[in-house]
């Protein structure tokens, strides 16, 4: 399915990207989509989990790992135990009572993950190049997976009942015997490829504002970007965590979203702020359709 509406409003699904850092609060996000469940807008919620993620693990006695993929995107490396700890962290409890929360705010919310019906899917990748001290290398048992195939009419029937699904990684990582393996997956590309698939609106929550020309100084933030030129000012002001959601933003645009807003989940109403032009918004007329291609081969799983 492609450009799902809802239908008393006659507007673009939305898709909200929650984020899972400590800094981010979900409480406006619920607010929000509630408001807009109410007022017929069709919702999709995906959350991340990386700080719940790390909680976990520590209560395991499991040191977190992060690795730099050969083109400088940092994530998580996920052997066979870290996988274990990110399902019941995400999956189980985060998920769980997210869903909880949206359901008390009068939003009949149905908690997935990737797995679930096939919701998202992609190869697994058992063995991922790494940078270490400078060197290329492979590293092999990892658990994480690049989204290829989103269920979007298990979306849209739900989404047909009224239901709001919130959505959650781990994706079902296809092995190359038929079997079916849970996998870390980033969240924002996730996000990306959910609206994608239903040619919806996105919106990357995270802790700052939006992208900005000088990563220190929020006054110079980008407000907008309609053109080639415009996003590859915004891609190249992209550092740190900020680099997977504006490539995360590219993607869904490239997968069939109309734009995308990377903004503030810590002011009032921010998905209504965000939907109103507050934060960066990257329009579908930014994308070089002559240059466009595979996204950028990132490895590594759910930082955010």
């Amino acid at each position: 399915m492609s450009g799902a509406e809802s239908e008393s409003a006659g507007e673009p699904t939305v898709v909200v990207k929650v984020g899972g850092a400590k800094a981010v609060d979900p409480a406006g996000a619920v607010g929000d989509v509630a408001h807009l469940a109410a007022n017929g807008r069709s919702v999709v919620v995906v959350h991340g989990g990386s700080t719940v993620v790390d909680e976990t693990l520590e209560r395991l006695g499991i040191e977190p790992e992060y690795v730099e993929s050969a083109s400088g995107v940092t994530g998580r490396f996920t052997d066979a135990e870290t996988m274990e700890a990110f399902a019941m962290a995400m999956a189980g409890k985060l998920n769980t009572e997210l869903t909880a929360e949206f359901r008390s705010a009068g939003v009949d919310a149905v908690g997935l993950s990737g797995v679930d019906g096939g919701l998202l899917s992609g190869p697994r990748k058992s063995a991922v190049r790494v940078v270490e001290d400078g060197k290329r290398k492979i590293r092999r048992g990892d658990h994480s997976g690049k989204i290829e195939s989103v269920n979007a009419d298990l979306l849209a029937g739900l989404l047909d009942d009224g239901y709001t699904p919130v959505v959650s990684p781990p994706m079902a990582g296809d092995e190359g015997d038929g079997e079916v393996t849970p996998v870390n997956a980033d969240a924002d590309r996730a996000a990306a490829a959910v609206a994608g698939a239903l040619g919806a609106d996105l919106v990357l929550l995270t802790d700052v504002s939006g992208v900005y020309a000088d990563p220190d100084d929020p006054e110079t933030r980008i407000d907008a970007a309609a053109t080639p030129a415009e996003l590859a000012t915004v891609e190249d002001a992209a550092e740190g965590f900020m680099g997977k959601k504006v490539m995360a933003a590219r993607e869904a645009l490239e997968g069939g979203s109309g734009r995308v807003v990377i903004a503030d989940a810590n002011v009032r109403d921010p998905v209504v702020a965000a939907l109103g032009g507050e934060g960066t918004t990257v329009e579908r007329s930014a994308l070089d359709e002559a240059a466009n291609g595979d996204a950028a081969e990132t490895e590594g799983g759910e930082t955010a």
